[in-house]
C-alpha cells in the first residue's frame, strides 16, 4: 500500500508547510498543548484552499477525558455539521463511557452526521479499558481509520500492539499510528509496527517578526515565550515523507 502521511496542523503555516513537505493529508486543530481541539470554521476555511492536500479537523469540544455530557455532545454534532457545509474532506471524532469503552450511542450520532465524510476515531483509543473490543466497536461504527500510539506513550513503544491492532483490523479499516513521529523513527514504526499510515506534528520553533517585543508578559501559562512558536516545518515533514517511502 502506498505510504500517507498525515500532519496534525494548528496554523496556516503548518497547513502550507505539510503541503509543500510531501504529506497527504493534514487534522487540523486549536490548543495543540492541550491534546488538541476543534478549530475555528474560518481557519477550516482558509485550509480548505491549499491545493494537493485533504483536509480533516478534529472534533474535540475541550481538553482533558472523552466522557461528554449532553451539551458537549451538542457542541460536538453542531461542530461536525459545520465542517461537513464547509467542504472539509474528514472529521476525527471520538468519546467513551465512564468504564472506558467506545460510547456507542455518541458516536453513531457523530457518524451518522459526518455523512459521507471520511472519520477518524482519534487518540480517545488510547485510553479505553480493551483495545481489542474498542477495534471491533470502532469498525462496527464504520470509521475508516483509528489514530492511535498503540496504547503507549509513543508509537515507538506501542508497535507491538500497533502490529496487532492491524492484524486485527485486516482491510476493515487503517491503523493510523501517532505520537512521537519523526524523521529518526518513522520507518521503524511503519516496519514494526505493520502500518502505512503516520500523524506526525513536525514541529519545531518559528521565531516571531515582531520588532517590539515587551518581555514579562504571557498570554498563558507564566514564563510562556510569546515571541516564539512551535509550528510544522517543511524540511521536518519531507524528511518523515521520505523515509516513509524507502520504507516501502
Amino acid at each position: 500500500m502506498t505510504p500517507q502521511l498525515e500532519i496534525c496542523a494548528a496554523d496556516m503555516h503548518s497547513v502550507h508547510a505539510a503541503a509543500d513537505g510531501g504529506a497527504n493529508r493534514v487534522e487540523l486543530c486549536s490548543g495543540l498543548a492541550e491534546g488538541g481541539m476543534t478549530p475555528s470554521a474560518g481557519f477550516v476555511a482558509a485550509a480548505l484552499k491549499t491545493p494537493g492536500i485533504k483536509v480533516h479537523v478534529l472534533i474535540r469540544p475541550r481538553p482533558g477525558d472523552f466522557l461528554y455530557d449532553d451539551e458537549e455532545a451538542a457542541i460536538m454534532l453542531h461542530d461536525i455539521k459545520t465542517m461537513r457545509e464547509l467542504g472539509a474532506d474528514g472529521v476525527v471524532i471520538g468519546a467513551l463511557t465512564p468504564d472506558g469503552d467506545v460510547d456507542m450511542v455518541l458516536c453513531r450520532k457523530l457518524v451518522s452526521e459526518a455523512g459521507d465524510m471520511n472519520i477518524t476515531f482519534h487518540r480517545a483509543f488510547d485510553l479505553v479499558r480493551s483495545p481489542k473490543e474498542a477495534l471491533e466497536d470502532i469498525i462496527q461504527l464504520g470509521c475508516h481509520r483509528v489514530l492511535t500510539s498503540g496504547c503507549a506513550a509513543s508509537a515507538q513503544e506501542g508497535v507491538e500492539m500497533l502490529d496487532r491492532l492491524q492484524q486485527q483490523a485486516g482491510e476493515c479499516l487503517t491503523i493510523l499510528a501517532g505520537g512521537g513521529v519523526s524523521p529518526s523513527n518513522a520507518a521503524e514504526i511503519m516496519k514494526k509496527g505493520g502500518v502505512h499510515e503516520l500523524h506526525a506534528s513536525a514541529r519545531a520553533p518559528l521565531a516571531s517578526g515582531m520588532r517590539h517585543k515587551h518581555q514579562g508578559v504571557s498570554m498563558g501559562a507564566a514564563g510562556t515565550d510569546e515571541y516564539t512558536r512551535l509550528t510544522t516545518d517543511t524540511d521536518i515533514v519531507n524528511q518523515i515523507a521520505h523515509a516513509m517511502r524507502t520504507n516501502q
